[in-house]
């Protein structure tokens, strides 16, 4: 049974950075490409950043970093210089799969 779950988030000051895990089980996680997505208050979900089996990355945003830990089955997502808009529930997926973790809710406030 495929199982994401992630971990990380909280409250975080405007500047400040957050780093957010996915703990995977229940699948080939050194072979498949992982991705992580928000969806904030009233939005539509949007893709962040994604991983390759081999550790290519991309992103959409320059202050998040993806990576992952195949020791681990775990992926992250180290986001930096935060701001109010980044707020919102954080899920990682199996890229190109629809399995999804519960989310971790990040807030972004002063």
């Amino acid at each position: 049974q495929v199982q994401l779950v992630e971990s990380g988030g909280g409250l975080a000051q405007p500047g400040g950075s957050l780093r957010l895990s996915c703990a995977a089980s229940g699948f080939a996680f050194s072979t498949s490409s992982m991705a992580w997505y928000r969806q904030a208050p009233g939005k539509q979900r949007e893709w962040l950043a994604v991983i390759t089996s081999d550790g290519i990355t991309s992103s959409v945003k320059d202050r998040f970093a993806i990576s992952r830990d195949n020791t681990e089955n775990t992926v992250y997502l180290q986001m930096n210089s935060l701001k109010p808009e980044d707020t919102g529930v954080y899920r990682c997926n199996i890229w190109g799969k629809n399995h999804w973790g519960q989310g971790t809710q990040v807030t972004v406030s002063s």
